[in-house]
């Protein structure tokens, strides 16, 4: 009698994606292999169209809205985490004034873009082999929460990062490209 897994896909048997098999990546960022502890994939809203005809209500379909993904992750002290994410803010254009009569610099979405690279989240099979990648383009740190420190407990201090972007592409197996402009 044939398992649950087995029967379908290469060799007879399939394997599922598993949840603990990912990488998070950030081209100009310090290595995040290691401190990621968790990640939501990107997900879409379409958002609706109402159109009012007579008594009767139709709804089509708008434009799509990419989400947010939240990273959490454990801080390191070396290389140091929140000083890393404290220097991308300073690179992205944040600037404390010194003085009333100086000249405010905001931050540019070129530049916090460009400080992060290219972002993106691979999934991986048991051999190690890439089966998943999503691509966020456009990429920006939104919000970062530094974590909360206490006497009575021994966990690792935690950060939490909330990153916009424009849009995610998804690639398959190989370079198989499945969602996403052309």
């Amino acid at each position: 009698m044939a398992g649950f897994w087995t029967g379908v896909g290469e060799g007879g048997v399939v394997e599922p994606k598993r949840k603990f098999r990912f990488r998070v990546h950030f081209g100009n960022l310090t290595s995040s292999a290691f401190w990621v502890k968790t990640v939501n994939k990107p997900t879409f809203t379409i958002n609706a169209a109402e159109h009012k005809y007579l008594n009767y209500v139709f709804y089509y379909p708008g434009n799509v809205t990419w989400n947010e993904i939240t990273l959490t992750g454990v801080d390191p002290i070396d290389p140091d985490l929140a000083k890393t994410l404290a220097q991308a803010l300073d690179d992205a254009g944040y600037a404390l004034p010194s003085t009333a009569t100086e000249d405010p610099k905001t931050i540019s979405k070129t530049e916090a873009t460009a400080k992060l690279g290219e972002v993106y989240i691979q999934q991986y099979n048991s051999a190690g082999e890439v089966v998943e990648k999503w691509t966020l383009h456009n990429a920006w740190i939104r919000e970062v929460k530094f974590g909360d420190l206490e006497y009575g407990a021994d966990d690792l201090t935690q950060v939490d990062i909330v990153m916009k972007y424009d849009w995610a592409t998804l690639a398959g197996d190989g370079a198989t490209k499945i969602l996403g402009p052309t």
